[in-house]
């Protein structure tokens, strides 16, 4: 039986890498999600997009051009997991986190192995959008919870290995899969993962209507 995974796509991450190579929104995820799944024989039963939206007041183009292309997205079953930038320091970032620990009720064994890792997480002294925080938080959540086997990341980032190490602990399996642009050494070094190449993402063209 083909084990059981859900896609975390680091919007933000991806869009930044992705766009020396094409213009991110011509890439069809869920068509990125199947190349993924063949590639590793797993049945993925989600897929998640987590991205910062901008202000309305800001750019009024911008702002609707992105709700026109989450509205697509969400056609195509695909779960949007949206936070407004906002900027936070440290304090208020650790004290964030620690409410999210509290909320989960997590037994005497769990919470010291997610403490250790999520309190220690990278600050940045650029706008913090939370994405990170909130995928790696979502990620350890649904291990917790056993709704998964594998969990397949869309990012390059090196701020997941904290994460990466917990959901190891907790006995599941995890992947990263990003363009060779952008993509953490480290992380590629410490866990096993995906480049997702140019011929390979050619396929993965969405179709447009004109």
């Amino acid at each position: 039986m083909n084990k059981k995974a859900i896609v975390f796509v680091d919007a933000n991450n991806w869009y930044h890498n992705i766009k020396h190579l094409f213009k991110p929104s011509h890439i069809d995820i869920t068509k990125v999600a199947e190349l993924i799944s063949k590639e590793r024989n797993i049945k993925i039963s989600e897929i998640r997009w987590y991205c910062s939206m901008p202000s309305i007041k800001g750019n009024l183009l911008t702002y609707k051009y992105q709700r026109a292309f989450l509205g697509y997205l969400q056609k195509k079953g695909i779960k949007i997991i949206t936070r407004k930038l906002q900027r936070l320091s440290n304090k208020e970032l650790l004290k964030k986190r620690q409410e999210f620990i509290e909320s989960w009720d997590l037994c005497k064994i769990c919470k010291p192995l997610v403490e250790a890792s999520f309190l220690d997480l990278t600050d940045h002294s650029q706008k913090e959008k939370g994405i990170d925080v909130w995928i790696a938080i979502d990620m350890v959540k649904e291990v917790i919870k056993n709704n998964l086997d594998y969990v397949v990341l869309i990012s390059g980032d090196a701020d997941f290995i904290p994460a990466f190490n917990l959901i190891k602990d907790f006995g599941k399996e995890v992947l990263s899969c990003s363009v060779p642009r952008g993509y953490s050494n480290e992380l590629r070094q410490k866990f096993p993962f995906f480049i997702l190449k140019r011929e390979s993402l050619n396929k993965c063209l969405r179709e447009y209507k004109k």
